[in-house]
C-alpha cells in the first residue's frame, strides 16, 4: 500500500523552512514528511527520530537518495532534548510531530496493531521493550483494564469488556488480535457492533498503554517548545482527542499570560508570553478523498516570538 503523509503540504508551508534550517522530525515513519523537508534544506540539517527498525531501514535508504545532511536518531522522541543536546544542538528552527500509529505498523499484520488482521497481541513501537499488548490483556487486573479502556479509549462499555476478558483468560490466554476482537464482540450490544468496529477504541487504549503515549507526548511537546529558536515553529499532528487535548493545553499555556498578570494594565516584557499560536488546521476535502487515514487528523502550529 502506498504511504501517504497526512497534511504534508500544510506541514511544509507552516514550518517556514529556510535553506539552512535545522529541522527535527520526531516521527520519521516512512520519511514522507522528512523527504520533503530534506529537499528544502541543502545547507541545513535534518534530525529524525524513530525506534521502529523496519521504518528506520526503509527511511535511511529513501533519505540517502535525496541528500546526506540528515541523522536518524534511534530513540523514542521523549528523549528529544537529551539526544539533541548530546549532539551540541540547543535550538532549532522547526519541530514536527506526527503522532499515533503509522501506516506501516498498521499494514504490517504481524505487529498486532490492527483489529482487521490476525497476529499475536503485540503493539510495541519499540520492538525491544518488554511490555506488549499480550501482557496488558492477560495480566492487568479488571480495574486496570477498565481504567485504560475508559481513559485512553473513551470506551463506554469498558467495564463489560474488561469483565469478559477476565472470564475468557481464566479458560486460556488471549493470544491474538482476532481472539481479542471476538471477546470484545461478545461483551457489547448488537447495536454497538453495527455503528463502528467494536474493537477500535479498546485497541487504541491498549496501544497507548503499551507505548506510554500520553506521557511521552506531553513531555516531548513541552521539551520541543524549549528547543525552538525565536521565529521557530512546532507543529503537532494528532489523530485522537486525548493527544489533541494535551497539545492544545500546552500550546494555550505557553502562549497566554499567567493568570495573576491578566488584569495588569502594562505587563513587563519579561512576563509576556514567549509563544504565539499560529493556527489549527484539518485536511482538505481533496486529501480526505485521497487518504482515508487523514480523516481524524488535526494540525496545531505554535511559534516562538521572544
Amino acid at each position: 500500500m502506498k504511504h501517504i503523509s497526512v497534511l504534508l503540504n500544510e506541514c511544509i508551508e507552516y514550518l517556514n523552512i529556510q535553506s539552512d534550517s535545522i529541522i527535527v522530525d520526531c516521527t520519521l515513519g516512512l520519511a514522507g514528511h522528512s523527504s520533503e523537508i530534506l529537499k528544502r534544506i541543502p545547507n541545513g540539517k535534518l534530525y529524525a527520530f524513530d525506534q521502529d527498525e523496519m521504518a528506520i531501514a526503509a527511511s535511511r535508504k529513501k533519505l540517502s537518495e535525496i541528500a546526506s545532511n540528515f541523522e536518524i536518531i534511534e530513540s523514542n522522541f521523549v528523549h528529544l532534548k537529551k539526544e539533541l543536546n548530546q549532539r551540541g544542538i540547543t535550538s532549532v528552527h522547526g519541530i514536527l510531530f506526527d503522532l499515533g500509529v503509522s501506516s506501516p505498523q498498521l499494514d504490517e499484520g504481524d505487529r498486532g496493531f490492527s483489529f482487521h488482521q490476525d497476529a499475536r497481541l503485540d503493539m510495541r513501537m519499540n520492538q525491544h521493550q518488554a511490555l506488549s499488548a499480550y501482557e496488558v490483556v492477560n495480566e492487568y487486573s479488571y480495574s486496570q483494564l477498565v481504567h485504560i479502556f475508559k481513559v485512553y479509549g473513551e470506551e463506554k462499555f469498558a467495564a463489560g469488556i474488561a469483565r469478559r476478558i477476565e472470564q475468557e483468560r481464566k479458560e486460556k490466554p488471549i493470544e491474538t488480535t482476532l481472539e481479542l476482537v471476538e471477546v470484545i464482540k461478545k461483551a457489547v450490544p448488537e447495536k454497538y457492533k453495527r455503528e463502528k468496529h467494536p474493537a477500535r477504541k479498546v485497541f487504541q487504549a491498549i496501544r497507548i498503554e503499551v507505548n506510554d503515549e500520553l506521557h511521552v507526548c506531553e513531555q516531548a511537546i513541552t521539551d520541543a517548545l524549549d528547543l525552538l529558536e525565536v521565529g521557530g515553529r512546532c507543529l503537532v499532528i494528532t489523530f485522537h482527542s486525548l493527544e489533541d487535548r494535551i497539545c492544545k493545553h500546552i500550546f494555550k499555556k505557553a502562549s497566554s499570560l499567567p493568570k495573576e498578570l491578566k488584569n495588569m494594565p502594562i505587563v513587563p516584557e519579561e512576563y509576556q508570553p514567549k509563544y504565539k499560536i499560529v493556527g489549527t488546521y484539518v485536511p482538505t476535502e481533496k486529501e480526505l478523498e485521497e487518504n482515508h487515514r487523514s480523516r481524524s487528523a488535526t494540525l496545531r502550529v505554535i511559534e516562538r516570538i521572544r
